[in-house]
């Protein structure tokens, strides 16, 4: 039997991919937009969360990134990536998040004349007033653009504040064309300097992005690495074989950041109920589940756990262990991690198991 979604909503959940210019409230954008002259393609918040929806809809990662025009576009003063930022932070204690590392690129937020200092301090303003009034943690991870050349400056100012708020580094964006060695100069100096990392990779590409990412560049954890599934073979009679670089994955512990609902837009997966996810969590792969983009999935970690539990069979016990990897993976102290794992975490799913008599769905 699966889940509510109420009963989804109030147990502890870990994000660990999430953007920040992908999940802006709709009616925000409006407010914003207005401020600024920026036309948009609809006038209510309504009909512009429908219009992100269905344009993000289109099975193509290129159309998908496309919508973040407007929220970047509304994203470019101090006071507005603030707002957006706490927004943010309580959006997702409102949808039961303990804890979450949110992720965005500094480069794409200087239109108007701010430093990437200025956009990395207005966020972690707009972040220290969402925790103040959540109790929630939250940690930024700052973003390079793959097609762009700054890899090199943003790894440097993810060293500068990592302990100030920022947890890592990432690079996003297109992986066809842009693999993630054109990047090693920063993925060294990070690694130089003891620093953690996640790569976009085996998103929208194949087994060889993963494997640069990992092999080359020495990826900490995968941003979704869906297409492992690529290197695991399902025989006729139900034995499942995994490849070298699958089952390094799986040996090594690497967390893989999948994000179901998004993976269904891009193509990555046909439905909820095929994700590469039911196979690599049967597996016992490192699974994460996690939004990536709120608002162009029209999503919620409730939504994506409520829809798992719906097609797996997942029980409280299983959204536990996805949590536990998640926490486990966190860029964040191993004492905090424990804190939260054995403060929070583990008693919140207790109550609820407690209540609900649950079963792993095994």
């Amino acid at each position: 039997m699966s889940l509510s979604a109420e009963v989804v909503r109030s147990a502890p959940k870990v994000l660990l991919h999430d953007h920040l210019d992908g999940g802006v409230r709709p009616a925000t954008i409006v407010e914003l937009a207005a401020q600024i002259g920026h036309a948009l393609p609809a006038d209510t918040p309504e009909a512009l969360g429908t219009w992100f929806a269905e344009s993000a809809d289109s099975g193509s990662l290129e159309r998908y990134l496309e919508t973040f025009d407007h929220t970047v576009a509304v994203m470019q003063t101090a006071s507005a990536i603030s707002r957006v930022a706490r927004e943010c932070v309580e959006d997702l204690a409102a949808d039961g998040v303990v804890y979450a590392e949110v992720r965005y690129a500094p480069e794409q937020h200087l239109a108007v004349g701010l430093t990437l200092e200025d956009v990395v301090a207005a966020v972690q303003v707009g972040f220290e007033d969402g925790m103040a009034s959540t109790g929630i943690v939250v940690r930024q991870i700052l973003t390079a653009m793959r097609h762009q050349a700054r890899s090199r400056e943003i790894a440097e100012l993810s060293v500068a504040w990592r302990d100030r708020g920022v947890a890592g580094f990432d690079i996003a964006g297109a992986e066809a064309g842009y693999p993630p060695t054109r990047h090693l100069d920063a993925f060294e100096y990070l690694q130089r300097n003891n620093a953690h990392f996640t790569i976009h990779a085996g998103e929208a590409f194949g087994l060889p992005s993963i494997w640069q990412a990992i092999q080359w560049c020495g990826a900490d954890r995968l941003g979704h690495g869906v297409r492992i599934i690529d290197d695991i073979t399902v025989n006729d009679d139900g034995s499942v074989e995994l490849g070298q670089l699958a089952a390094y994955v799986r040996d090594k512990r690497i967390p893989l950041e999948m994000c179901p609902f998004s993976n269904l837009q891009t193509g990555a997966a046909a439905s909820i109920a095929e994700h590469p996810i039911g196979l690599l969590t049967k597996l016992r792969f490192r699974v994460t589940v996690n939004t990536d983009n709120r608002l162009m999935s029209g999503t919620s970690m409730t939504r994506e756990m409520t829809a798992l539990s719906e097609a797996f069979g997942y029980g409280l016990s299983d959204l536990e262990w996805f949590t536990i990897n998640a926490m486990k993976s966190a860029f964040l102290p191993f004492d905090e991690r424990l804190r939260l794992i054995n403060t929070v975490i583990k008693p919140g799913y207790a109550a609820l198991k407690q209540q609900a008599g649950d079963v792993p769905a095994g």
